[in-house]
């Protein structure tokens, strides 16, 4: 049994700490290596970035969540009650543990039973028909100039592992960080390994990572759109903001961070807007319900 799953296991309610602990220590053990870039010119460097509204338009889950309704993997009327849930945790500020619980169980009940291949091969239909024209240009050409440094570039995002891994393969990146869920045999059980990858579990993550691959955080770089993501861009020597939420454009002009914002107009602000209400919702009810977990990593 891989050992994260087994600290998984010890216990039933498990404090935010040590959730985002195993979340990010688990995400960084099943992180993909690309071969040729094993060892790179510089192999103490290297960037992380979200993927949500940093390198893709709008949030991945929801565009892999939309994939798999189409194809009829799951119900509105499950994606439904799931999403209200969510975002009643979101509006109201409810934060007992048992009904987070009731949440995420909820969630993962789309995937127990389905086999993991099933998800790939969505996921990477999903990915031509969906996602694939909503990378920004601007952040594809950033992951790129540190690639041409030597540097090795991750995905670091709460979406499924596996959407991840997808989203990587295709840009020419390292590899990807994301949310990790079990399953035996090739089936899922319903469970994750920790938590989502979300808020100071990607810290958690880039800091497992970073101890496992050598890597000096005072000369990586790291990329969000997100205030929640303060955690991992604060590691970091070089933080940047891209397509910024206020909170988070706030923060980088008092820090000095470097800022880019390849939206433009009304658009930027409509889209601070519209994101942080849904996105995230989206992100929170169906995230858990598609992660994607290969067994052994």
């Amino acid at each position: 049994m891989n050992a994260a799953r087994a600290r998984g296991r010890t216990s039933t309610r498990p404090d935010l700490r040590s959730r985002s602990t195993l979340a990010g220590e688990a995400a960084a053990a099943a992180a993909e290596v690309e071969t040729s870039l094993a060892v790179p010119p510089d192999p103490q460097a290297a960037a992380f970035f979200d993927v949500d509204n940093t390198v893709m338009q709008g949030a991945s889950i929801f565009h892999l969540a939309r994939g798999l309704h189409r194809r009829r993997f799951f119900t509105t009327r499950e994606i439904l009650g799931a999403a209200w849930k969510q975002a009643y945790f979101r509006v109201v500020g409810v934060e007992d543990p048992e009904h987070v619980q009731e949440a995420r169980a909820s969630a993962l009940a789309f995937i127990k039973g389905h086999e993991v291949r099933e998800l790939e091969a969505l996921g990477e239909e999903i990915f031509d028909e969906a996602m694939a024209h909503r990378i920004w240009p601007g952040t594809r050409a950033l992951a790129q100039m540190h690639l041409d440094q030597g540097q090795r570039v991750w995905l670091v995002t709460a979406a499924p592992v596996e959407i991840a891994r997808i989203i990587a393969h295709r840009l020419g990146l390292t590899g990807a960080l994301g949310t990790v869920s079990e399953h035996e045999e090739g089936v899922y059980t319903g469970r994750l390994v920790g938590d989502l990858l979300h808020g100071p579990a990607k810290a958690e993550a880039v800091k497992a990572l970073a101890e496992r691959e050598g890597l000096d955080l005072a000369r990586c770089a790291a990329y969000s759109d997100s205030y929640n993501d303060l955690p991992m861009l604060s590691l970091v020597g070089d933080p940047c903001v891209i397509n910024p939420d206020a909170r988070l454009r706030d923060h980088a002009r008092a820090e000095g961070w470097r800022i880019r914002d390849y939206r433009t107009g009304r658009k930027a602000a409509r889209a601070g807007l519209v994101t942080a209400g849904l996105a995230g919702a989206a992100t929170g009810a169906v995230a858990a319900a598609v992660a994607l977990r290969r067994r052994g990593r």
